[in-house]
């Protein structure tokens, strides 16, 4: 079985420019968010999808240095770049994976790609409602659903977020075109940011890596993050999925 995983990557960003190259130690947080990905034992490869922007070229090398496939496509249309980056290969299943993730946790991938497969899901993702820290989002689809969401989504927001067509559709919210289910976490974990959007998200994400490690599980950030609550705070004024809502306003 053909199960490809897919992680966006791009040079710009409005908010904090180049953020996937920023360094911890010697180490960007690409690298470090590749590497993460590749402990993953189900996932048969690994692309990163990115731009033909400036700046994109080290996006490409750090695909490269770390044996990863890449694919260059559309800016604004990542759901078309999507696509294209694995129409060819025509795998099974894609998990789709965002690089200002940069702690994503490869049990949860694992987690989620046994229960889209086992369960003969459409779309599986621990998203639909979160449970999970932000910045450990996981989304599981055929590649069927990918293909007919990339021919019939039309509004900007479905284009630009990949998966809001497929979200709508599907038997999470009650239209049965695609069969969903949600995966949660034991607890409500749903309000600990751990994605990279903006400065102060870096420096939470510096200071876990710094103290906890780049190879621990996500719980064990959590655990730090509850014990140094000073940490915690530096970007708890940043909402989820900001960008998303941005995008709604101007549909």
């Amino acid at each position: 079985m053909k199960i490809i995983a897919i992680t966006q990557a791009r040079y710009g960003s409005t908010r904090l420019p180049a953020k996937v190259l920023k360094k911890v130690g010697n180490k960007t947080l690409l690298d470090i968010h590749i590497q993460r990905i590749l402990k993953s034992k189900l996932i048969t490869k690994l692309i990163v999808a990115t731009t033909n922007e400036e700046g994109s070229k080290r996006i490409i090398d750090i695909a490269c240095q770390n044996g990863v496939d890449y694919y260059c496509g559309s800016v604004n249309d990542v759901l078309e770049r999507f696509y294209f980056a694995v129409k060819n290969l025509m795998p099974d299943y894609v998990v789709r994976l965002t690089s200002d993730c940069p702690l994503i946790d490869s049990e949860i991938i694992d987690r989620l790609v046994s229960e889209c497969i086992d369960d003969e899901i459409d779309y599986v993702s621990n998203t639909l409602k979160p449970t999970y820290p932000d910045g450990m989002d996981v989304e599981v689809f055929k590649f069927s659903v990918l293909e007919r969401a990339y021919k019939e989504a039309s509004l900007k927001s479905e284009r630009e977020h990949v998966t809001p067509y497929i979200k709508k559709n599907s038997t999470f919210n009650g239209v049965n075109l695609f069969v969903s289910k949600n995966i949660s976490a034991v607890s409500d974990y749903s309000d600990y940011r751990m994605t990279v959007d903006t400065q102060e998200d870096f420096n939470v994400i510096k200071n876990l890596i710094e103290n906890v490690g780049e190879n621990a599980n996500w719980e064990q950030y959590v655990d730090y993050l509850n014990i140094h609550k000073d940490v915690r705070e530096l970007n708890s004024n940043h909402t989820r999925d900001e960008g998303y809502v941005k995008s709604l306003l101007e549909d």
